[in-house]
């Protein structure tokens, strides 16, 4: 199908004031995303069009397209961070727990719903291929849905599929899947993983969050033996965490021998490993996040990063710097299944400084990520803190009161801050009623 005749199809589908979803990151279907913006005034027809934004792997959004689509959504990281910079992303505050609920009541609403998916297998099922998430939710409640086939799209197991019945319109992809790539982990990355791989037992279920420091957090766990998985994203390093003999899911309570994942999000490599991979299967988020499935997973160790964390153990991960930069996410619901779990890890990890700004060629000390007052909002209550880990060390925050925390954290801190945030920490608990007590820094 030309541009002019999948301008004109998408036309006759979507109305003016429809609310348009699709995957998020990897698994948006570029051939019709990118025909949505470049034909957009014809589409919405002199009205409005409404696009949710998940978590940005492409340039597909931009600001100037604002002249027509309204954009609304949970996550500014990657590229859609132009978005939130320019004050044209209206945020939505949930935890992403919550998204097929709130679509499912109608409360976030879908009209249109835009897939990339693989080729039919004998049955003539199309798999939902890199996700599942929060799809099978807008699809149940789409009055559209336009699909686009990418022969490389893997077909994985899952709970939802689409067949030619289900589909106002199918169309052959025009570009490949999104690649997402890791650099090479940098010596601090290293040193949180190295801190992180200590901590986990053999037999445990493993959560990641997204990022570099997750795989190198896998790359760390090599030696290990009987790892599961039950993750929302998965990426590249657990094809090696795989190949090294290490990931079996044998000892998962739930799920036994079966990895669980809600997103892919890697390379051509990954995506040759979850190809018809009958150890995989992709679930939606009301079963990847579900509270008592993760408190039933035996040893569940959920790693998740933060954009800083202060001496209390509250969380923010969405705002630096007065930009909106990511989400709320499913962090909480992870630490609260691993609290929950026998053995579990609620884990918190991130540089003890944000990278140095440079100036006329010098390199200027980076802030200290470890703080006294957050500079966003609390995205994550210090009632839900676990470890938090950095390159120096790890703060086991469970069942400590506020002074004893704060001793551990400035511990962790990095030790240019921990001066200025040891006088900082007396004003701070006399804030929370509490006394500042001496206990020695840790070895």
């Amino acid at each position: 199908m030309d541009a002019h005749s999948l301008a004109a199809a998408l036309r006759a589908l979507i109305r003016p004031g429809d609310r348009i979803w699709w995957g998020q990151a990897t698994a948006e279907p570029l051939t019709l995303t990118r025909a949505l913006v470049a034909h957009r005034h014809a589409i919405a027809q002199g009205g409005r069009l409404g696009v949710f934004v998940g978590i940005g792997q492409s340039d597909t959004l931009q600001p100037d397209q604002s002249d027509v689509i309204d954009f609304f959504g949970y996550a500014a990281s990657g590229p859609h961070r132009q978005l939130a910079r320019a004050g044209l992303l209206d945020i939505v505050p949930s935890h992403y727990s919550h998204l097929p609920g709130l679509i499912r009541a109608g409360t976030l609403p879908v009209d249109v719903a835009l897939v990339q998916v693989s080729p039919a297998d004998a049955e003539g099922r199309h798999s939902l291929g890199l996700v599942h998430e929060y799809l099978p939710a807008v699809l149940d409640r789409a009055r559209v849905i336009i699909a686009e086939v990418n022969p490389d799209i893997p077909w994985t197991h899952g709970s939802h599929y689409l067949t030619a019945a289900d589909i106002a319109l199918t169309v052959d992809a025009q570009f490949g899947p999104i690649d997402l790539e890791r650099g090479a982990p940098s010596e601090v990355e290293l040193a949180i993983a190295r801190h992180i791989a200590g901590r986990i037992e053999d037999g445990a279920t493993l959560q990641m969050g997204i990022g570099n420091l997750p795989e190198a957090v896998l790359a760390a766990l090599h030696g290990h033996r009987d790892l599961g998985l039950h993750s929302g994203a998965v990426g590249d390093g657990m094809v090696a965490l795989a190949e090294s003999g290490a990931l079996t899911h044998a000892r998962k309570t739930v799920d036994t021998g079966i990895g669980i994942g809600g997103i892919l999000m890697g390379s051509a490599r990954l995506r040759r490993w979850a190809h018809r991979n009958p150890l995989l299967q992709l679930r939606e988020t009301t079963y990847t996040h579900d509270p008592e499935v993760l408190a039933r997973q035996h040893k569940l160790a959920a790693i998740n990063g933060a954009i800083e964390v202060d001496l209390t153990g509250q969380i923010n991960a969405e705002v630096a710097g007065g930009v909106y930069m990511g989400a709320v996410g499913g962090a909480a619901d992870f630490l609260r299944g691993a609290a929950r779990s026998h053995g579990g890890l609620p884990i918190i990890a991130l540089p003890a400084t944000a990278k140095g700004a440079t100036t006329m060629g010098a390199t200027t000390k980076g802030a200290s990520r470890i703080v006294a007052q957050l500079s966003g909002p609390v995205s994550t209550a210090r009632s839900d803190a676990g470890l938090i880990v950095t390159e120096y060390g790890v703060a086991d925050l469970r069942g400590l009161p506020l002074s004893r925390r704060v001793r551990r954290m400035i511990d962790i801190a990095a030790p240019e801050h921990r001066e200025a945030l040891d006088r900082q920490a007396h004003a701070l608990l006399r804030q929370c009623g509490a006394a500042f007590v001496t206990v020695p820094a840790a070895a």
